[in-house]
């Protein structure tokens, strides 16, 4: 068997002064390529989970009727064009989530510990970090624990919450920037003067390519646009913290600040999971968007988001609500979207990455933690559906955690408070 040469391994880097820029995998990286020309390569399992802490308002997303023929919600429109990569899920929940407060089962979305946040409570570990256990040394970081705040939903073996990251220039300045603090400072300060990290990196770069195929240089340059697309969107995001405030002589409004653009935040670090799994940076990503208290900048609200989530059936709260949410699901879209068209081993990104997208209440009018809505997409699976299960006797999520703990090649029959090893209909 011929092998690659250890410069053409899937830890590849291209390096240049304070910069370290991971590559995706190529053709000429797959292990066994040489001797089995044609052969489909087998991609690497990965898992991204995101959930909507002021829970998703479930008339606009479960579908009446169950089944493939279902008709489309007015939230699963925004993934019209992924209809046959979800699945979408009704009558699935933790048993047992009454905890401190109203709030309290966004501890446990990916762990299933019972009754958050009451005296004696000691939270389990997190769906992530069980894998991260078996798979994490694999790759640079082991997982992304990522958020629109400093809290996470990923819990180590003995209950401690990993804090979040929640800025996206930090992530990317991990992901990609190498080198000594002052080496990477002066590299951010290039890249807000509209310098990319390929102009460090572009003799070597070209170097690389020589010794590629056309179909790898082809995902090389693919690659390559999206850098600089996402260094642009973080300098532009950045230029605005830099910039003094026009002064005036009124008297000041109660300031938004950037902690209120959830959904642009939740973009920028949506934008930046290819960018992590396209290179094996990780296999692992969760996300938790909090927003509680903020008026976010979407055009039509007026009312923080919190607010809106106790809407109280109020017709107005409910428009407005929508109007946030459909954002969302736009974002989640866009996701969606990035990881089909980027291509390896024979198939896409999303067919090798589950994403999970829901939240830990059914209905955040009344903290109701049953009958949680769950968006599966990618990961293999045959979507297209929607498994819709009794609202009044639960399917336990874990159930389904159990199947994603399959999928990523662990070897389990448990998790949580799982009562079998599937969820009926998903395969």
């Amino acid at each position: 068997m011929n092998r690659i040469p250890a410069s053409m391994s899937r830890r590849s880097f291209l390096r240049g002064t304070g910069v370290s820029l991971a590559l995706p995998f190529l053709d000429a990286m797959w292990p066994g390529r040489a001797s089995a020309a044609g052969a489909a390569a087998t991609a690497p399992k990965r898992m991204v989970t995101v959930c909507a802490s002021l829970g998703i308002y479930v008339p606009d997303l479960i579908p009446t009727k169950t089944g493939r023929d279902y008709e489309l919600t007015p939230y699963l429109s925004q993934l019209k064009d992924h209809r046959n990569d979800f699945t979408v899920f009704s009558g699935l929940s933790h048993p047992e989530q009454s905890g401190a407060d109203g709030h309290s089962s966004e501890m446990t979305w990916l762990t299933a510990a019972r009754h958050p946040g009451l005296g004696g409570f000691r939270n389990s570990i997190s769906l992530d970090q069980y894998v991260a256990e078996k798979i994490g040394y694999e790759t640079r970081y082991p997982s992304l624990v990522l958020g629109t705040g400093g809290t996470s939903q990923s819990y180590t073996r003995s209950g401690v919450m990993i804090p979040a990251d929640s800025k996206p220039s930090q992530i990317f300045a991990k992901l990609f920037l190498d080198g000594t603090p002052d080496q990477i400072k002066n590299q951010m300060r290039k890249l807000r003067e509209g310098r990319s990290i390929m102009d460090t990196v572009t003799e070597e770069a070209k170097r690389f390519e020589r010794r590629v195929g056309s179909a790898d240089r082809d995902k090389l340059d693919e690659y390559y646009t999206s850098v600089r697309e996402m260094e642009q969107r973080l300098a532009k995001a950045e230029d605005w913290v830099q910039k003094p405030k026009p002064k005036v002589d009124a008297t000041a409004p109660q300031d938004i600040t950037n902690e209120a653009d959830t959904i642009g935040r939740m973009t920028l670090l949506f934008e930046l999971i290819p960018l992590a799994l396209q290179t094996d940076s990780t296999r692992l990503i969760t996300i938790l968007l909090q927003a509680r208290g903020d008026v976010p900048p979407v055009q039509g609200v007026t009312i923080d988001h919190h607010n809106l989530s106790h809407h109280g059936q109020d017709p107005e709260k409910i428009r407005q609500l929508r109007l946030i949410e459909e954002a969302e699901f736009r974002a989640f879209n866009g996701l969606l979207t990035s990881l089909k068209a980027k291509k390896e081993g024979g198939g896409s990104l999303l067919d090798s990455t589950m994403v999970l997208f829901g939240s830990n209440l059914g209905n955040a009018n009344s903290h109701d933690w049953h009958n949680l809505p769950m968006v599966l997409a990618g990961g293999g699976f045959k979507h297209g559906q929607h498994l819709g299960f009794d609202a009044k006797n639960n399917i336990p999520l874990s159930n389904l955690f159990v199947q994603m703990l399959q999928r990523m090649s662990v070897e389990t029959d448990a998790f949580g408070t799982s009562t079998g090893a599937s969820v009926p209909g998903l395969v």
